[in-house]
């Protein structure tokens, strides 16, 4: 039984191997220098933080302006699924350094099936090929649990956060397979954070590279923000914002935290913006859930201001 997806098809190189450097990715990224945004923005945005009964960390930044904002950005917070951009990232990594190919086929066992988010438990049977592509694509686009565990088989469960540290995210890891504890290579970080641990900043930094095309290279990162712009989770960033608004994003959901991340295409620019909480008094599975709401709310901030600014002063842009 095959499964086929739209495919972004990556062909591998011995120059892109070559050209590949953790090191270099994170200095030559299109920096632009940082600069506090407007005290209109982030009075509203610390008025939510302040409301929401749960931890929050808040960070963004206009990928073209470099205006920035941070609330508690550098504090280590759980991401339930948000930690997958960081696996995705990884799988393009070693595909680029020859390691994986993204083309080669995984095969679906019944023993790889685990509950929660995505398509391939309940509607798959045992012995369905696709290619891992195709998984990176469920694991971002339906953060499918099991596409997420047979990504990791390829890569290696401590291979993302070995790479997040080389890149100076050393707060970023995923410690285990998706609902398998045992398998922690980060025993402690699991007890603490769940399936995976982040900062905001960590994440707008990843996706400033992602912008610039200099997470991996840039047919790389053209392959992985087209994943992200598929992602199917309505309930946060694009929830309400203007039917058509481009969102680059990954989400994550447990009973006590809801995060999301993502480049919000606003009518003034691309913006990075990443949203954690935790210990949320709100565990509900509804849309309207708290950590949800607040999430979309600070979408709807952020694209509003800076579309806004961008209709009365279109050079802001």
């Amino acid at each position: 039984m095959m499964l086929r997806l739209p495919r972004v098809p990556m062909r591998p190189t011995a120059l892109a191997a070559l050209a590949f450097s953790i090191s270099v990715a994170v200095a030559t990224a299109r920096e632009v220098a940082p600069r506090p945004a407007p005290a209109e923005l982030t009075s509203k945005l610390e008025a939510l933080a302040k409301a929401h009964k749960g931890k929050v960390a808040i960070a963004l930044k206009h990928l073209r302006t470099g205006e920035s904002f941070a609330l508690d950005a550098d504090v280590p917070m759980s991401t339930a699924s948000l930690i997958k951009f960081p696996v995705m990232i990884e799988v393009y990594r070693q595909a680029a350094a020859g390691k994986v190919d993204l083309g080669s086929t995984v095969t679906l066992r019944q023993e790889d099936k685990v509950p929660g988010s995505g398509v391939l438990t309940d509607h798959f049977s045992a012995g369905a090929t696709f290619p891992l592509v195709d998984a990176v694509h469920l694991m971002i686009v339906y953060s499918d649990n099991t596409a997420t565990n047979l990504a990791l088989d390829a890569i290696g469960i401590g291979s993302t956060a070995a790479t997040m540290e080389k890149m100076g995210f050393p707060e970023t890891k995923i410690h285990s397979k998706v609902y398998r504890r045992d398998t922690s290579v980060f025993m402690d970080r699991s007890k603490k954070f769940g399936l995976g641990s982040t900062t905001a900043a960590d994440m707008v930094k990843l996706l400033e590279l992602l912008d610039a095309g200099k997470l991996v290279d840039e047919k790389s990162s053209a392959a992985m923000r087209k994943h992200m712009l598929a992602c199917d989770d309505k309930d946060k960033f694009p929830r309400f914002l203007p039917p058509g608004t481009k969102v680059a994003f990954k989400t994550g959901s447990v009973d006590d935290a809801r995060t999301c991340a993502g480049i919000i295409e606003t009518r003034g620019g691309p913006v990075a913006l990443c949203v954690l909480t935790d210990e949320n008094e709100d565990q509900s599975w509804k849309p309207d859930n708290a950590g949800n709401l607040l999430c979309a709310r600070a979408a709807k901030e952020v694209y509003d201001f800076f579309s806004a600014r961008a209709e009365e002063s279109p050079e802001s842009k």
